[in-house]
């Protein structure tokens, strides 16, 4: 199950017992909605049975404490894994600009294939949700696109574009982006909706092509050195 930042994180003062810190009414609400709607359906589940799973009282009125309706839950959930996306993508960039000049361009390129993998995987139950209720709420769709997917395509082109290797090279980079991108995307998203990887290609396999295709954008003296 993905967990809302501060849950996954961390952040805040409050720890539990063994130290560890503690997750709050408001963040257990979202992540047992969040995946409630993925495994039943956003229609099918009730605002007792997110209080039951939260550890309220069902039917108690304990989630109105912290939100107005069952929408409110879901579009803080599609928020907040949107706020999370853009710092991932920024510590993700962070780190991989600390490896330019002592690791190889392919290895720092199988590590940005693998982040975005990871990304998308991190992401399932809201994939689920996005596919099967998110038609309805055109305005949670919009935060989809542009704030959880349109960041990854960003960091690709920023990428992509401030890397030595690629300086000379005469390519489009949001274009690219969009391909090598959406790849990622649909890899993970053909595995959620289908049960199986696109043409049966594990994923070091995909890895390793996604690769193969990204050095194939070097300028033609780089790539015969």
């Amino acid at each position: 199950m993905t967990r809302s930042p501060a849950a996954a994180a961390g952040s805040g003062p409050a720890r539990t017992g063994g130290g560890r810190p503690a997750v709050s009414t408001r963040e257990r609400i979202i992540d047992e909605a969040l995946r409630l709607f993925a495994e039943r359906g956003y229609a099918a589940t009730s605002v007792a049975e997110i209080e039951a799973a939260s550890g309220l009282s069902p039917g108690a009125g304990g989630l109105y404490r912290h939100f107005r309706s069952k929408y409110e839950v879901l579009a803080a959930a599609i928020n907040e894994h949107a706020a999370r996306t853009r710092t991932q993508v920024a510590d993700s960039l962070a780190e991989l600009g600390d490896m330019e000049g002592s690791v190889e361009l392919e290895a720092r390129l199988t590590r940005l294939c693998r982040a975005g993998l990871a990304k998308v995987r991190e992401e399932s139950e809201l994939t689920r949700v996005f596919f099967r209720d998110l038609s309805q709420f055109p305005e949670l769709v919009a935060v989809v696109r542009e704030g959880l997917l349109q960041p990854m395509f960003d960091a690709i082109t920023t990428w992509f574009s401030t890397q030595p290797e690629y300086r000379d090279a005469d390519v489009d980079w949001s274009g690219i982006a969009a391909v090598l991108g959406g790849a990622v995307v649909h890899y993970r998203m053909f595995q959620e909706t289908v049960g199986d990887a696109p043409g049966h290609a594990d994923k070091d396999r995909f890895v390793a092509a996604w690769v193969r295709l990204a050095l194939g954008l070097l300028p033609t003296p780089a790539r015969r050195r």
